[in-house]
């Protein structure tokens, strides 16, 4: 390393320009990666509901569907907007008051209950289905058709006019989150670094590992709007202070050596060693979310892996190149940072560690207690503001029709009509259960199908299905709507084995059932592999689980909160968070215990020890944790979409839990419990007491 680090500062202007070419591939990756905004999309492709959904457009053709609801249109102007309607691009077929009222099918033999169904007074409800799935730009670009030619008058609901809705708020807002972001750790480093120039110079450097990361992940084909929303964000958090390390490590060799060139080559060389330790905790962090079955966390986890190990490259590659080439203005721009003095933070937790511990134990059974209780929600349209059409639209649904959801039921073709006319009955009785609708149960009994126009049977029944479709009164992922699904299940399948039962309620309920099961998985896994990590590191056997411990508290401490604040969170928050915080703080807990450590080793007794390592390292860990802080706080304020928001503002409060435990808390456990470190710990079993 220390050969290649010679190598690099001596061609420091090549390399720039080199890393500065790299840009263009990059930014042409980035453009033609393409975005996910349907978090259903990201289910385990073996669940019954999503093999449905592959049947429902391989054999009828269709893939979204929206319900439209009119308002005061004449049955005239309802029909011929229909008819405009299927006319749209990817709309596959449409159906409505309109369409069954107009010699489609004879009025007279259609029950009354269904023609009610599509009109209430002036409203009339019409289904629109698709050939594409939910989140497919054809959709997208469909619903947005739907709505000029539908007009003011007609409300789109649904879950592919929210997929539409968040695609373009989000798209309207990345630049923002960014923006944001590097203005808030601008300040942080104009504050805390000893020039005026070095924060620009950091936000550059790393902005260009943030491209190179986005722009890679062209390879991956697409990734979700989540994570593209807050990659550059968590990238810019997460990697900040390892520029500063740099920085610092190049100062102190400056000191030792007139050649500037072998200072950097030294800072370069010591660094590469520091961060590599501290990147791998952060990275198991984030390699433990690809072990969710709801791959939402794979995306994440693969692209912000990617991303730490850009920020390792682009701090011993580019930024030592870009320091030297303006050493001579970073020294004009110079001046005294402004953080205050923490020397006696120190003399503080040394003086009252035995208070801080029973702090700390009177503090343990509130913060696990509302972390293992908090709330969270699973409907995809209370992550987004009230006043977008698809949230709109759905809340008109629900008053004018009593309609929250709508489920769809594929049945065998070959099932008898008399048994389907019966299961219908059944599910008719399930509580919460508005209408079951199909061709047997619009027909009644004594009327063959053969009475039925052709383009009006092929509409809901193939060769291998036939389709129905249940209104339910109940919102997505309620425990009612839950219940319901359970008991239509049951009567689906008396009646037919292979019968599934699709749709947004069921694939929320199946998200339900794979997130809770996720947040066991990924949470063992991230305190295994960080544990196995420190204790490599420390040569320890209780160092590991002190660290883990006191990080996992601080999680606790942070995630409780919204509990006893009867709040909600979306339901990836609590998954993603722990790891996040887990993986990106943990590192000011083996930064303070490392310093306690060689203390130790080098003679001094245990209370002075901790008293110099909390001085000597205060000030690295609180620069680090307010950088994250203002990487994250910023954006989860403005943004207005309820996932992205919550997940910013989580991470930045907990990067300020973990500053907080880790200075306060973990000196006092470890002065505490010196005794059983020193006996456990492979390098210290010759250190006195």
């Amino acid at each position: 390393m220390k050969g290649f680090a010679k190598w690099l500062v001596k061609r420091r202007i090549p390399v720039i320009l080199l890393c500065l070419a790299l840009m263009v591939p990059a930014v042409l990756g980035m453009a033609a990666t393409k975005t996910k905004y349907d978090l259903l999309y990201y289910l385990p492709q073996d669940l019954e509901t999503v093999k449905g959904q592959e049947i429902l457009l391989r054999d009828f053709g269709k893939g979204a569907f929206s319900l439209l609801v009119t308002e005061g249109m004449t049955t005239r102007e309802q029909e011929e907007m229909e008819n405009a309607l299927k006319d749209i691009p990817h709309v596959e077929s449409v159906i409505g008051y309109a369409s069954l009222t107009h010699g489609m099918i004879p009025l007279d033999i259609i029950p009354e209950n269904y023609l009610k169904l599509f009109q209430n007074g002036d409203c009339m409800l019409s289904a629109v289905f698709f050939d594409e799935g939910s989140s497919a730009e054809e959709t997208m670009a469909a619903i947005n058709e739907v709505r000029k030619i539908a007009g003011e008058k007609c409300y789109v609901s649904g879950l592919s006019a929210i997929v539409t809705d968040t695609k373009q708020l989000v798209e309207d807002q990345e630049a923002i989150y960014v923006g944001i972001a590097v203005a808030l750790c601008a300040v942080v480093l104009t504050i805390t670094m000893d020039s005026f120039l070095l924060p620009i110079i950091f936000l550059l450097c790393i902005g260009v590992s943030i491209l190179y990361n986005m722009g890679t992940n062209y390879f991956f084909g697409e990734i979700s709007y989540i994570t593209k929303a807050v990659a550059a964000v968590l990238q810019l958090g997460v990697t900040l202070d390892y520029s500063i390390f740099l920085w610092h490590s190049y100062k102190e060799q400056k000191v030792l050596t007139d050649d500037k060139d072998e200072a950097m080559a030294n800072a370069i060389h010591l660094t590469f060693t520091s961060i590599l330790g501290s990147s791998l905790t952060t990275v198991a962090g984030f390699v433990s979310i690809c072990f969710m079955s709801f791959t939402l966390g794979k995306d994440l986890g693969i692209v912000m892996s990617k991303g730490v190990v850009m920020g390792v490259l682009g701090t011993v590659i580019l930024l030592p190149c870009v320091i030297r080439a303006l050493d001579k203005p970073i020294e004009k721009t110079s001046h005294k940072p402004l953080l205050p003095n923490l020397s006696g933070l120190g003399k503080f937790v040394g003086k009252y560690h035995k208070a801080l511990c029973v702090v700390l134990v009177l503090l343990l059974v509130p913060a696990f207690y509302g972390y293992n209780n908090v709330k969270v929600y699973y409907d995809m349209s209370k992550v987004m503001p009230p006043e977008l059409k698809s949230v709109i639209a759905n809340k008109k649904l629900a008053e004018t029709f009593d309609m929250a959801t709508t489920h769809l039921v594929l049945v065998d073709a070959n099932v008898p009509q008399k048994d389907v006319r019966k299961m219908t009955r059944e599910m008719e009785q399930v509580d919460g259960v508005k209408e079951v609708i199909g061709i047997d149960s619009i027909l009644g009994a004594g009327i063959p199908e053969s009475f039925v126009p052709k383009d009006i049977l092929r509409l809901v029944k193939g060769e291998r299905y036939q389709l129905m479709l249940i209104n339910s009164a109940y919102v997505i992922s309620t425990d009612e709507v839950n219940a319901q699904i359970d008991d239509l299940n049951a009567i689906l399948k008396k009646y037919d084995e292979g019968g599934m039962l699709i749709g947004e309620a069921p694939c929320t309920k199946d998200l339900i059932a794979c997130t809770d099961h996720d947040f066991t998985v990924v949470s063992l896994i991230s305190i295994i592999a960080i544990f196995i990590i420190i204790m490599a590191v420390q040569k320890s056997i209780t160092l590991p689980v002190l660290l883990v411990a006191i990080i996992e508290f601080a999680i606790a401490a942070n995630l409780c909160i919204p509990y006893y604040l009867h709040e909600e969170l979306p339901f990836v928050g609590p998954i993603l968070i722990s790891t996040i915080q887990l993986g990106a703080t943990v590192d000011y807990a083996i930064l303070l215990t490392t310093r306690y450590k060689q203390n130790r080793l080098a003679g001094m007794v245990k209370r002075e020890a901790i008293e110099n390592a909390v001085s000597t390292s205060a000030q690295s860990v609180l620069v680090s944790g307010i950088g994250f802080f203002a990487a994250t706080y910023g954006v989860g304020l403005y943004s207005n979409v309820a996932i992205i928001s919550s997940m910013c503002r989580l991470i930045a409060r907990g990067a300020l839990m973990s500053v907080a435990v880790v200075l306060l808390l973990l000196p006092a456990v470890l002065l505490l419990l010196d005794k059983v470190i020193v006996k456990t710990t492979f390098d210290m079993r010759k250190v006195r007491n």
